[in-house]
């Protein structure tokens, strides 16, 4: 296995619109991202992964981008942006962009142009298809609910758009669309940024034949997934995009990729295949979500989540690269969703945050992550933002569902709660802008917030930065391999790294009360033991069977 630098980095994702707001305008901006990188340098982090800030009407915040070289006005100029480079790199981290090139906006000049008629020159830059028997061309749900199929009366036919009717989808089967692209992102490149995360990036190859999605009995629209998830060319497109750019350079690339199975990623990322260096999967974030989807919530098994991680580990071995995450921009607040945001607040996220760092991967932190950031309850739907959510809520509103019920759930899964501004401190607005937030502040800003967190060497801010200076010094958390323990336990989250003669054994308790952990046989006969980190700060370092406390989790470096 080769040894690199994004496989010892560790990812810290900003999203800009909640990050820091310099002007007081309520949005997030560049300039105000400059003002906090020693923050995130204090902090350890090698890598800033930046969430969208081109030019865009924002229908989707900035993944619907109307030009992939201009910077949205809200966010600051290119000035400011080769500015924020600079003081990046000044500092020792390096810089990722956020590239979305399974669709634009209807804003961009490609599809103005496109949707002007039949013969324009970008009429192929975009899939178009005739309606059947006055209705859309096929039968597929779009994820933002109803017709992924937008009429345009100037042609008299339907573009497609997976997402927002404002987010048409480009056809890569057009080599125009795709030496265009390439050539931006080779433009992005020249000026010097260090990699990619590339958004739905295994949505870009479609059966072309378009059928029809599983129909759902009492459901208008179906899922089309299987016919433009990790579709027929998909391969082709990725190392064909490897070829003509990204290999000249030395970046990191990772991919989103919903719908991903081990056996595939190992095809998306295996270092002899020339497409990308690692995915983002979604299993562990379907775990609370029922047979209806994400709005459906169920209850979490911690034996199905080790299922899935364990699956994950052990698969891709040595012949793929794993991303470590439990936050983005898309995902409810960990703490709340697999730990105890109340009474163990600060202990659980702890925990998380171990379990997930002594992993084989990459790690990666979302915003505020690093603080014990928890999920937000609006009291009214007005006070939410995100088109996800106002969709679904609209829809359930007109088929007569209960409010309170609907409200429940955005509660536990609306991208929303990721997406309040970042606690810095205190003060009124959480210190994010003296003006008026364009989304609300979590009220439990005055006790949650890096000033509060930076101070107390107790924090979780510290234990984060604790985790990361242990895997800048042991190599064995980058590198050792990965066996796992106690697969049908229902509280302990337990497994091994191994390299060489050297044993890290973590042991997490993902329970409210006291659970009983024997030392396995593996590690029975050591020479030494060395308690490596732990979050209820013990000291011994002696390995006998013990009691883990409510969400306690320690890692032990044991010689055998």
């Amino acid at each position: 296995m080769n040894r690199t630098w994004w496989k010892e980095s560790v990812i810290y994702q900003i999203y800009p619109r909640s990050f820091n707001d310099s002007n007081n305008d309520g949005i997030g901006d560049i300039p105000g991202i400059i003002e906090k990188l020693d923050y995130l340098q204090e902090l350890g982090i090698d890598v800033i992964w930046l969430s969208p800030v081109y030019q865009s009407p924002n229908d989707d915040n900035g993944y619907d981008i109307s030009d992939y070289q201009a910077i949205m006005d809200e966010f600051g100029t290119m000035e400011d942006w080769d500015l924020l480079l600079e003081e990046i790199h000044r500092r020792g981290m390096k810089l990722i962009m956020d590239l979305v090139i399974n669709h634009t906006s209807d804003e961009h000049e490609w599809f103005i142009e496109s949707r002007k008629s039949h013969d324009n020159h970008y009429r192929d830059y975009y899939i178009w298809r005739e309606g059947k028997g006055g209705k859309e061309p096929n039968n597929w749900e779009s994820i933002f609910s109803g017709s992924a199929w937008q009429f345009n009366e100037r042609t008299n036919d339907y573009y497609l758009h997976l997402f927002s009717k404002k987010q048409p989808d480009l056809n890569w089967e057009n080599p125009k669309l795709r030496k265009d692209i390439y050539e931006m992102i080779r433009w992005w490149l020249d000026k010097g940024i260090d990699g990619f995360r590339m958004d739905v990036i295994n949505f870009i190859s479609k059966d072309q034949a378009y059928p029809d999605g599983d129909v759902v009995e009492g459901k208008r629209y179906a899922s089309g997934a299987k016919y433009f998830m990790n579709g027929p060319r998909i391969h082709d497109y990725l190392n064909e995009m490897n070829r003509e750019v990204l290999s000249d350079y030395d970046i990191m690339t990772v991919g989103e990729m919903p719908g991903v199975t081990p056996e595939q990623a190992k095809l998306y990322s295996g270092e002899d295949r020339n497409e990308l260096n690692m995915v983002f999967h979604f299993e562990h974030m379907d775990l609370d979500s029922g047979p209806d989807g994400k709005w459906d919530v169920k209850p979490w098994s911690l034996v199905e989540m080790k299922k899935i991680f364990n699956k994950w580990q052990l698969d891709l071995g040595n012949e793929g690269w794993n991303s470590l995450y439990w936050n983005n921009h898309d995902q409810p607040r960990v703490v709340s969703r697999f730990g105890d945001d109340s009474a163990y607040r600060e202990t659980s996220a702890k925990m998380l945050a171990t379990t997930l760092h002594m992993m084989k991967g990459t790690p990666y932190i979302y915003q505020g992550e690093e603080l014990g950031m928890t999920n937000v309850k609006f009291n009214s739907i007005e006070e939410y933002k995100d088109i996800e959510t106002l969709n679904m809520y609209k829809e359930k509103i007109e088929n007569g569902e209960n409010v309170d019920c609907i409200m429940e759930s955005i509660h536990i899964k609306s991208r929303d709660n990721a997406r309040t501004p970042m606690q810095w401190n205190g003060e009124t607005n959480a210190g994010f802008t003296n003006g008026t937030p364009w989304i609300k502040v979590n009220p439990n800003y005055k006790e949650i917030n890096a000033e509060q967190n930076t101070r107390n060497p107790q924090s979780v801010y510290h234990y984060y930065r604790d985790l990361i200076k242990l895997r800048k010094e042991h190599e064995i958390i980058v590198y050792g391999a990965y066996e796992s323990l106690l697969e049908e336990d229902e509280d302990i989250f337990a497994y091994l790294r191994r390299l060489e003669n050297e044993v890290l054994l973590v042991i997490s308790n993902f329970s409210g009360e006291e659970q009983h952990f024997v030392i396995p046989p593996e590690v029975r006969n050591h020479q030494t033991c060395n308690l490596m980190i732990s979050n209820y700060n013990l000291y011994e370092d002696d390995l006998q069977d013990f009691h883990l406390q409510p969400y306690e989790s320690r890692v032990y470096k044991i010689r055998l």
